[in-house]
């Protein structure tokens, strides 16, 4: 080894220690007869100090080091003058008597510092020297510990990881595939996986009865704060078991990846009924760190004469606690905050419980103070809330309020990202119809079991049957969901001709997990979490970018690697693709 110990190792136990260093110039310091230079590796920086006096040669080899100079560099280990209790190595400092530069460095285009002066744009080209800085370092950090305590909870619980195929079949449910061109099979495509669903599957049916992988997935889906083209999950798998296992197998790893590395002790996962969540919230992801649910208020608000009411299918608020203040400006916001293309409100209605105990609304004129009393009471209103309130059709405006919920909890400081609230939502639908085709989809995947209890209405009301699905959410965010499988050809068959499918498309498509199905298929069932969305929750991040390496910009482009890319004609002959583009 060139180093004999890390840049975040020393202290005041190793003084009088002849040590060796190697890493990068954070920065240097040109006091004259004195020069400091910090040296930085991963784990941590350490001071080095050259004395005029002592070494004029050594002293101004120092002087002419730059930022981010690789240097090796070998002293005593004495105690510093000047402290700095911010830093572990901060009571000590390296005499140095040695350098030796290892390689010198272009002056970067960012301060490779805490608090950059770099954008977006200009760190993602340079990633290299992004990942230098300590807050993107200590993400991947965070990252790691993450996935070895993944793996030590399902490794005690006999769990086997297994690898499962990246060039697999295109399917037509789901988001668009990423496809590869087979140059040996010419008009034939692979699909890089969504997700290792029929495989998993496929295993149990192998007799592995607990399987998992921590595993890259790959979408060609519209970019987010929380996606990108290629993603990473903790998929799972179990065998002869009921939903009830699944729920507290994995709240089990959850509960302990808090333990284990935040060092938080998550409280036991409260379950709420998909349409619960949806009524309450206007969400099947509702952000529990805050109450504000939802309170309906067609019996006391409609036929009074106010025709946004009266037209509405729902009148629908949320109380704002404390919010009475409110400025009309504030509530000019909220209105222009609603009323946004991508929310689509087309009004807000709003009313103050004032200190002297007096409701005031926007709509007095078609309210007087007995109805909206009875507002009031309706919201459990105390001295100094805010009523918000919405009107139309019901799905449309609970989705608005969700929206307005959110903005209303941020504003108010409600959304604290060191505070966490987990839930599991059970019992989603097991179809949804899709106007522009026409027809029903799964809406998790076509392998989701339904309810024993519902199979008969899959004939007669199939929008009213319930999945035996399950999705776990933390602070707003859905960060796995899964379903017990159906392991039966001819109900598998069912559902795919409820789907849409004919029976030569179906098989064409699954027909090999239908065929398994026919050789002891167990129950089964299963969860998939997303690994960078809850890494980026435990970092306390709105976005999954900066925990991931390597990351796509917002156009699914590599700006590091210049990628996607053009590819020459001799590689496009052999594949036998032909392109006007």
């Amino acid at each position: 080894m060139l180093r004999t110990v890390t840049c975040g190792a020393l202290s005041l136990k190793n003084l009088g220690e002849s040590v060796t260093l190697c890493g990068w110039v954070q920065k240097s310091r040109d006091l004259g007869g004195m020069t400091f230079i910090d040296i930085r590796d991963r784990y941590g920086i350490t001071q080095l100090v050259f004395n005029m006096d002592d070494n004029r040669e050594l002293c101004e080899a120092a002087r002419s080091l730059g930022r981010e100079f690789v240097i090796k560099t070998t002293g005593t280990v004495v105690e510093r003058s000047n402290k700095n209790p911010k830093m572990f190595t901060g009571d000590i400092e390296i005499k140095v008597s040695a350098l030796e530069v290892l390689n010198a460095a272009k002056l970067p285009p960012f301060m490779i510092d805490d608090e950059t002066d770099g954008g977006d744009e200009l760190r993602m080209k340079y990633r290299y020297l992004d990942l230098r800085r300590n807050p993107v370092r200590s993400n991947l950090v965070l990252r790691h510990k993450m996935a070895q305590s993944v793996r030590r909870y399902l490794d005690a619980l006999d769990f086997i990881e297994v690898e499962t195929p990246v060039l697999i079949k295109s399917t037509p449910e789901g988001a668009r595939d990423f496809v590869v061109p087979s140059r040996m099979n010419a008009g034939e495509f692979y699909a890089l996986p969504q997700s290792p669903q029929t495989f998993k599957q496929l295993l149990m049916v192998s007799g592995f009865d607990r399987y998992f992988q921590i595993v890259k997935c790959f979408r060609d889906e519209d970019l987010r704060a929380d996606r990108q083209p290629e993603f990473t999950q903790i998929d799972c798998e179990m065998s002869f078991v009921e939903q009830e296992d699944i729920l507290n197998t994995f709240e089990g790893l959850i509960r302990t990846l808090f333990k284990e590395v935040r060092d938080y002790d998550l409280p036991e996962v409260p379950r709420m009924q998909y349409a619960d969540a949806m009524r309450l919230y206007g969400s099947d992801k509702p952000d529990t760190r805050f109450a504000m649910q939802f309170v309906e208020l067609n019996d006391v608000a409609k036929g009074k004469g106010f025709p946004v009411f009266d037209n509405a299918e729902l009148v629908v608020g949320i109380n704002a606690k404390g919010a009475a203040s409110y400025t009309r400006k504030q509530l000019d916001e909220l209105t222009d905050f609603i009323k946004r293309p991508q929310i689509g409100a087309t009004g807000l209605i709003y009313a103050r419980h004032n200190d002297d105990d007096t409701i005031k609304s926007s709509v007095d004129k078609f309210f007087n103070e007995e109805d909206l009393k009875q507002w009031s009471k309706a919201f459990a209103c105390e001295k100094g809330d805010l009523l918000l309130i919405l009107a139309g059709s019901t799905d449309k405006v609970r989705k608005q309020l969700n929206e307005l919920r959110l903005e209303m909890g941020n504003r108010l400081g409600l959304r604290d990202k060191n505070t966490f609230s987990a839930l599991w939502v059970l019992d989603f639908p097991l179809l949804e119809w899709d106007e522009e085709t026409e027809r029903y989809h799964a809406m998790h995947h076509p392998f989701t079991s339904p309810k024993p209890e519902d199979i008969a209405l899959l004939d007669t009301d199939p929008k009213n049957v319930r999945a035996n699905a399950y999705d776990m959410v933390i602070n707003g965010t859905e960060i796995g969901g899964g379903s017990i499988r159906i392991h039966d050809r001819t109900l598998q068959a069912l559902m795919f001709k409820h789907l849409g499918f004919s029976t030569e498309e179906a098989q064409k498509q699954f027909g090999f997990l239908m065929d398994a199905f026919e050789y002891g298929a167990p129950p089964h069932g299963g969860i998939a979490f997303g690994f960078d969305r809850l890494t980026s929750i435990f970092a306390g991040l709105d976005s999954i970018r900066d925990v991931i390496a390597f990351p796509k910009n917002n156009s699914g482009r590599d700006v590091m690697i210049d990628s996607p890319s053009t590819i020459d004609d001799k590689q496009l002959k052999e594949l036998k693709i032909k392109t006007d583009l």
